[in-house]
C-alpha cells in the first residue's frame, strides 16, 4: 500500500439514494477534482463549495457508462463538458483532514451511474481506486488515530443500537487508550529504574528493593485484571447475545415472544404445538443487541414435523447465552416442565411464571436459585420486571454499563492476558530471587502486548486482519 498515491472511492453504501458521496483522499486529490468540476466559488477549507459535475472533455469518453441508447444499440454522443449533475464539494486541507492528507468529498445525487463515473474520471486522473478500510488505515499510519480508535470506527459503522454507537463512540475518543496509558507509564517507569540500577550499579544508583518491585507491579497488575474483566461485558456490547424461549407447549411462549418484540411475529392460537419451526427477532435491551428465539413447545413429538422442531428446540437451548424458560403459572408444574428445567440446570436462565392473571399455583422445587418473573402476555402484567430481569442478567451483578474504555474485541482481551501473565512470571522471579536483568524480560513481555493494543508496535498482518473488514471508501 503506496501512502503517497491519490485514492478514491464511493463512501456511501451501494444502490441509489439521494445523496451519493465519493472522497479522494492524498496529494493530488484537488487537482483530479477540480478536473471534473465547475465550481461558483474557489475551494476553501472546511467550506463545502457547490457546483457542477462535468462531462469529460474528451468526446469519446465513456467513463461514465450508458447513460441512454437508441433502438440500434448506438450509445449518442453527449456534448464534451455538458453538465452531468449538480454536487456539493467539500475540501479537508492536509493536515487537519481524517487521513491527514488533502481530503475532497464531492457529494452528488445517488446514482449509481454518476458515482461510478466519478470514481472511473478519478482513475482515468491518475487516482487509483482503495483498499478496504484504507482511508482509516492511513489515519492510523499517519498518526491521526491509534488502533483501539481504529477499531472503534468500524464498531461504529456495524453498530446496531444507539448504546453500541455510544460505546463506540466512547473508544474512537481514546477511551481504552487513556485507561492504558497511566497502566503503560507505570510499567515504562519500573523498566527505567530497574535498567538504571543495572547500568549505573557503580554510580550509587539506588537499588529497588524486591519488596518495592512487588508493589509496583501489583500497581500495575491490578488495573489490567480489571481491563481483562471488562471484556465479557464488552463482548456482549459488541456482539450482542441469543436468549432462547423454551417451554413445554400452550404455555405462552410465542405470547411472550410477540410482547418482547411488540408485534405479532410468531402465530399464535389455542392449539399446542402451533410453533415448529424457530422463529427469531432481535430487538435492543438497554442498547444491547438480543437475539431472540421462539421455540417449539417441547413433549414427546404426535408427528416428524413436531419431532424435528423439537430437536431444533433442544438445540437453540443447548446455544443460547441466557434461556428463558416459561410456565404455565395456572396449572400445576407437569413432567414436561420439570424435564425443560432439568435441562437448562447450571445455565443462566430466568423461569417467566406466565398466565399469571389466571391465579399461581408454588413453584417446583426445581427452579430452585433461578429467577422467577410474573407475567402475563395478555394483560402486560410483568413485562417490564421481565425486561429489566433480562437486563440485570445481560450485565451482571456489578453492572458495568457506567464503565468506559472496556475491552471489545478477543485481540484486545489476547493481549492484555499475555501481558498480564508475563506480570504473573516477573513476580515469581522475584520469589525465586532472580537477577534484575532476567526480571526486566519478563517485563518488557509485559510491555510490549500493549504497545500492541493501541499500534504502538503492530505488524502488517494484524493491521491486514483489522482493516480487511472494512468497507470500501472507509
Amino acid at each position: 500500500m503506496n501512502l503517497d498515491d491519490t485514492i478514491v472511492a464511493i463512501a456511501t453504501p451501494p444502490g441509489r439514494g439521494g445523496i451519493g458521496v465519493v472522497r479522494l483522499a492524498g496529494a493530488e486529490a484537488k487537482k483530479i477534482a477540480l478536473a471534473m468540476l465547475r465550481l461558483r466559488k474557489d475551494l476553501e477549507p472546511g467550506h463545502a463549495v457547490f457546483g457542477e459535475l462535468l462531462q469529460p472533455a474528451c468526446p469519446n469518453s465513456r467513463a461514465g457508462g450508458r447513460i441512454d441508447s437508441d433502438s440500434a444499440g448506438i450509445e449518442p454522443a453527449i456534448p464534451a463538458r455538458a453538465r452531468l449533475d449538480e454536487v456539493v464539494v467539500t475540501y479537508f486541507a492536509r493536515p487537519h483532514s481524517y487521513t491527514t492528507d488533502d481530503i475532497i468529498e464531492i457529494s452528488a445525487h445517488g446514482s449509481p451511474v454518476v458515482l461510478r463515473h466519478i470514481v472511473e474520471t478519478a482513475i482515468a486522473s491518475g487516482a487509483r481506486l482503495a483498499e478496504p478500510g484504507e482511508f482509516t488505515m492511513r489515519a492510523f499510519l499517519n498518526g491521526r488515530i491509534d488502533l483501539t480508535q481504529a477499531e472503534a470506527v468500524r464498531d461504529l459503522i456495524e453498530s446496531q443500537t444507539l448504546y453500541q454507537a455510544q460505546v463506540a463512540a466512547q473508544q474512537m475518543e481514546g477511551a481504552l487508550s487513556k485507561r492504558l496509558q497511566p497502566v503503560k507509564q507505570k510499567l515504562v517507569e519500573l523498566i527505567a529504574a530497574l535498567e538504571a540500577g543495572i547500568d549505573f550499579a557503580e554510580d550509587d544508583v539506588s537499588v529497588l528493593s524486591a519488596e518495592q518491585i512487588l508493589l509496583r507491579l501489583r500497581a500495575v497488575k491490578r488495573p489490567l485484571e480489571e481491563l481483562a474483566g471488562s471484556f465479557s461485558y464488552g463482548k456482549l456490547v459488541h456482539d450482542g447475545l441469543t436468549l432462547a424461549i423454551v417451554g413445554r407447549p400452550n404455555v405462552g411462549k410465542s405470547s411472550l415472544f410477540n410482547c418482547l418484540v411488540e408485534r405479532e411475529r410468531a402465530i399464535v392460537t389455542a392449539t399446542p404445538g402451533t410453533t415448529r419451526d424457530l422463529v427469531t427477532e432481535t430487538v435492543a435491551l438497554g442498547g444491547i443487541p438480543v437475539r431472540l428465539v421462539d421455540t417449539a413447545g417441547i413433549r414427546r413429538a404426535l408427528d416428524e414435523a413436531e419431532s424435528i422442531g423439537i430437536r431444533k428446540a433442544m438445540e437453540a437451548l443447548a446455544d443460547a447465552d441466557l434461556v428463558l424458560v416459561v410456565l404455565d403459572a395456572s396449572q400445576p408444574i407437569a413432567r414436561e416442565d420439570e424435564e425443560v428445567l432439568q435441562q437448562v440446570r447450571g445455565r443462566p436462565a430466568i423461569v417467566a411464571e406466565n398466565k399469571s392473571d389466571l391465579g399461581r399455583f408454588e413453584p417446583a422445587a426445581l427452579i430452585g436459585q433461578l429467577s422467577r418473573v410474573p407475567t402475563s402476555a395478555v394483560t402486560g402484567e410483568g413485562l417490564p420486571a421481565l425486561r429489566a430481569e433480562i437486563l440485570r442478567q445481560l450485565r451482571g451483578e456489578n453492572g458495568r454499563s457506567a464503565e468506559a474504555g472496556f475491552l471489545t474485541s478477543l485481540r484486545q482481551r489476547d493481549l492484555v492476558a499475555k501481558s498480564i501473565a508475563a506480570l504473573a512470571a516477573a513476580e515469581a522471579a522475584i520469589d525465586r530471587r532472580i537477577p534484575h536483568e532476567m526480571l526486566l524480560l519478563d517485563l518488557y513481555d509485559s510491555l510490549r502486548p500493549l504497545d500492541e493494543i493501541t499500534g504502538t508496535t503492530t505488524t502488517e498482518d494484524i493491521l491486514n486482519l483489522i482493516f480487511r473488514t472494512f468497507c470500501i471508501g472507509k
